[in-house]
């Protein structure tokens, strides 16, 4: 078995001490070990033995440390202990019993070691296994011909024919360079078949056969999604079809799959009435080949259209569905359909998620996300708590302001009693949404933001914390700081800061700016003489630092600010924002009879650059073409929206904000060849962003000409001709300073200014940056204005688990001649960074330099200089190394300085460790996270921390099936 396997020796297997495996490397019983057996690479299938392990561990110590060595206790007690890890992690793969393939096994020995911190040994143990393999491949080929292999296909058992798989795996690698070779594939494929194999097995083992090579070439990615399209069109159409004949395949199937649709009643029988010939003539199959392997395969588990779990809709009819549901109301519907696939299916521009669930569907529920403000009186909280579940069953997430709730010990005039304050309801909060689970498909979703001058601050701080009182305690909920401008000058001056029950200062939640200076200074004026109970005063740093402290701790409560985001609001002569969302990205008016909408889609901004003179740039014809038809897309939702709520569809409908919002940010530096830490990439974000906040505010101003103005139009800032970069201005007046940023512009903001006094807007707000977790996998590229999380890692999701590698990097180390298996054993081994690997120059370093490896500073700055155009927020993760009190202190000082309004998650490169992927044979293993006390979890829940293993995080709900905001 492993014996085979390991590396070879000089010294002999009688070195090892006897004995010492058997008593804890077989620690499970023989009756439960009798359920599994191994495969091995004859075809036999033999008792699964976990002292074999042992004995391939020890030999494999043997062969870097010498006999003396690996003889010591230790060592003995260190294999036994992995291989225990082994025998587990297989188990736990297969808990009812089954097979295990001789690769498998290698395959966790292999992780097992590099898990255990043995990388000298692991990396021994890979070059070994690299080696036998190409020996096995060099002797196959002097063998004999292989005996004929059977599968089962509609009932029959019929001889394999090898040659069409053949052809079919070398189709699915053509064009895809020299690098990618049917070969292998073929052969792993072959290695996972039995005689009497169903057919639908050989089509997934030659999928799962190709994706275990994608960390030795990016491009498999594209091969892999090639071979799930053969198995895709074969469940929806009936059989394989030619690339040739796709064409016109499409066009016949497209009208039967909306008949389909609707009388499964899963299609608004509206889209009967559209020219479904027109539409299906108008699909390009050639766009099916643009999918990767994650994005494809996620579409196919969660999105795609299916009758009693049989799929029915293949991906260009999705696009296309999508488009006709968001079209229902357009003149020329046909027209409108097409352009809006174009931008789809081009990857130029992708709606939210909600919004590709649900469109042309019988519930059209397009919306991400919903904000409301929670009354002081108990009506009216459990009003709210409704709404929550009400809206959490067919929508996004959530954010809840409960400033207005009286603090612990205030007067409760109703019954002339104390007040247990705001926590207590806020555990209500909690349990509603993990109970209403958003019909269940997914976690429900909710944060809660309270404003720092509340009297229960300090234990709203502590809601995620592990210890205290669980009664008192909020572990599936997200908390956020409503921080007023106020309270950060008391911090920079080191001043005192004083805390109220809201029942005793009730406008201080409805102000903002300069007139909550003066009520808040008259209120503690009022409290220092006895005239306001309860009232506590703190030191503003000692408060500050406790903030600090619980979002490292417990990576909560985010920090945002009440003051930017209002003073610079547009609609602040209709109302006040008094939260964001679940996802920080959205600023919008609520109130009582208010539940504020907010409406998503992104733009690709990778699609946008177009060759110069001086290399790439930003394609300034297509990125306004494309946001035109994007905004027109996104105003069309807040019509054909399902609202669960009638204040949400009066708000919606009343303001018609939206939230354009762009991904691809790093794919797009390495295409200019910018290092995301420089100030051309801070240039950048600033060049980038100017153009599309201005092609927004244009197109909106368009559809005002063309459908009207949104009716609080009048005294709004764009009404006054103040557009967002001008509100700048209104903050540092509103501050008395402290707000320092570059006020710099290139595009003709006066035109614009002119356009909008002339014609009016059409939508109140226009323009937020989502994270995009799962749409940006969709189409390919790293998420919303993330840096890379890693070169080489593996990303989790309810689709299963995926390598992703660097595209880009692998171009460039193919042309220095440095891609090998040595750069990708490296790659695993340093957490999918270049820095240590000595051989790589340093400018590539540099360009590829992970999220924890650019200095949070350059993270605030790209996102103040975006933040100037933007007139709501963006969901902006701190990634930090080496986080300390003082980093911390510094970063979300400098934010506050730079005019951002709102920050999203730390994550602290204690808190999270990506898992080195083996990629041998499908065994792909999930992003390790192993916080320690007191390090931040960051970017991961108390919950997710106690699992073993989780995904790459990228949004505020743990659960992988998170749709809010993406």
């Amino acid at each position: 078995m492993l014996t085979a396997t390991t590396p070879q020796t000089t010294h002999s297997p009688s070195a090892m001490p006897t004995g010492s495996m058997s008593p804890s490397a077989a620690p499970v019983s023989a009756s439960v070990l009798a359920h599994y057996q191994i495969i091995r690479r004859n075809g036999a299938v033999v008792s699964f033995e976990p002292s074999k392990i042992a004995v391939a561990m020890m030999k494999a110590f043997l062969a870097v440390h010498g006999t003396q060595g690996a003889a010591s206790a230790s060592v003995r007690e260190t294999v036994d202990e992995l291989t225990q890890a082994v025998v587990r992690a297989l188990m736990r793969s297969r808990p009812g019993g089954g097979t295990f393939h001789i690769e498998d096994v290698q395959d966790q020995v292999e992780l097992g070691l590099m898990r255990g911190g043995h990388h000298e040994v692991a990396r021994a143990y890979v070059l070994y296994r690299e080696r036998r393999t190409r020996e096995r491949a060099s002797q196959a080929v002097a063998q004999a011909a292989e005996p004929q292999l059977h599968v089962i296909d509609r009932g029959q058992r019929v001889p394999l024919d090898l040659q069409a798989l053949q052809t079919l795996i070398a189709q699915a690698c053509a064009g895809l360079g020299a690098d990618v070779k049917p070969e292998p594939i073929v052969a792993e494929t072959k290695r996972n078949l039995y005689d009497g194999v169903p057919i639908d097995e050989v089509y997934k083992a030659a999928i799962l056969a190709a994706r275990t090579l994608i960390e030795k070439d990016p491009d498999y990615t594209y091969a892999t999604a090639r071979l799930l399209l053969h198995t895709i069109t074969k469940e929806i159409l009936g059989e394989a079809v030619p690339a040739e004949q796709m064409g016109e395949r499409y066009a016949e199937y497209f009208p039967q799959f909306i008949k389909k649709g609707v009388e499964n009643e899963l299609l608004d029988e509206k889209l009967m009435q559209f020219d479904l010939a027109r539409l299906g003539a108008a699909l390009k199959p050639e766009r099916d080949l643009q999918f990767d392997y994650l994005g494809l395969q996620t579409l196919y588990d969660r999105y795609f259209l299916h009758v009693r779990k049989t799929r029915i809709e293949m991906p260009q009819a999705f696009f296309m569905r999508v488009a006709m549901g968001l079209s229902l109301n357009e003149i020329d519907r046909e027209a409108r359909a097409i352009e809006f696939y174009e931008i789809l299916s081009s990857f130029d521009f992708m709606s939210s998620t909600p919004t590709l669930f649900n469109s042309g569907t019988l519930r059209s529920q397009l919306s991400s996300c919903y904000l409301t403000t929670v009354p002081d009186d108990l009506d009216g909280i459990y009003e709210s708590i409704k709404e929550n579940a009400l809206l959490s069953k067919f929508a996004g997430g959530l954010g809840n302001d409960w400033t207005r709730v009286r603090a612990l010990g205030s007067h409760i005039k109703g019954t002339n009693g104390e007040s247990q304050g705001v926590v207590p309801f806020l555990k209500v909060v909690n349990d509603t949404a993990v109970a209403v689970n958003q019909g269940g498909k997914r976690k429900g979703a909710v944060c809660t933001y309270l404003e720092s001058w509340h009297l229960d601050i300090e234990e709203f701080l502590e809601l995620r914390k592990n210890t205290g009182d669980d009664r008192r305690r909020t572990h599936d909920m997200n908390t956020a700081n409503w921080i007023p401008d106020l309270f950060m000058r008391r911090v920079m001056e080191k001043g005192e800061w004083s805390l109220f029950s809201p029942n005793s200062v009730p406008d201080l939640h409805d102000k903002f700016g300069a007139d909550f200076e003066r009520a808040y200074v008259a209120y503690e004026e009022k409290a220092a003489r006895g005239e306001i109970k309860p009232y506590r005063k703190v030191p503003a740093t000692d408060l500050w630092r406790k903030m600090l402290t619980m979002l490292f701790e417990t990576g909560h409560p985010w920090i945002t600010f009440k003051d930017a985001c209002n003073v610079r609001s547009p609609q602040q002569h209709a109302g006040v924002v008094h939260s964001s969302n679940l996802c920080t990205e959205i600023t919008l008016n609520t109130s009582d009879t208010e539940t504020a909408v907010c409406n998503l889609g992104s733009v690709n901004l990778h699609r946008h650059l177009k060759d110069g003179p001086n290399g790439k740039e930003l394609d300034h014809a297509k990125l306004q073409k494309t946001i035109n038809t994007a905004m027109r897309m996104l105003d069309n939702v807040i019509d054909i929206n399902y609202y669960a709520v009638k204040k949400a569809r009066d708000s919606n409908l009343r303001h018609r904000p939206v939230g354009l919002g762009i991904m691809g940010f790093q794919d797009a530096l390495y295409e200019l060849r910018v290092p995301y830490a420089s100030n051309e990439a801070v240039d950048f974000a600033d060049r980038s962003m100017e153009a599309v906040c201005y092609y927004a505010y244009w197109a909106s101003t368009e559809l005002a000409r063309e459908r009207g103005r949104y009716s609080s139009y009048k005294g709004s800032l764009w009404d006054q001709g103040i557009l967002p970069p001008d509100t700048l201005d209104l903050l540092a007046r509103e501050r008395g300073g402290y707000v320092d940023v570059d006020r710099s512009s290139t595009m003709d903001w006066d035109a614009l200014r002119k356009k909008i006094a002339a014609d009016g807007m059409r939508n109140s707000n226009c323009v937020a940056i989502a994270p995009t977790a799962t749409i940006s996998n969709i189409i390919g590229v790293d998420a919303s204005i993330e840096p890379c999380f890693g070169n080489l890692s593996v990303k989790s999701n309810l689709s299963g688990e995926f390598t992703v590698i660097n595209g880009y990097l692998v171009k460039d180390l193919k042309r220095l001649g440095l891609w090998d298996d040595v750069m990708v054993m490296d790659l695993k081994h340093f957490d999918g960074s270049l820095r240590p690997i000595d051989r790589v120059p340093q400018d590539v370093k540099a360009l590829y330099a992970t999220a924890f490896e650019v200095e949070t500073v350059w993270l605030v700055e790209a996102a103040a200089r975006r933040q100037k155009w933007i007139d709501q927020a963006q969901s902006l993760n701190i990634y930090m190394a080496g986080a300390s009190g003082k980093k911390l202190d510094e970063t979300y000082k400098l934010a506050w300085l730079r005019g951002l309004k709102t920050t999203y998650y730390l994550r602290t490169t204690s808190a999270t460790q990506i898992e080195k992927s083996t990629g041998r044979t499908g065994q792909l293993n999930a992003v390790s996270v192993t916080p320690s006390a007191p390090v931040a979890a960051a970017a991961v829940s108390a919950e997710a921390a106690s699992e073993p293993a989780t995904d790459i995080k990228f949004c505020a709900i743990d659960d992988p099936g998170c749709e809010a905001c993406q």
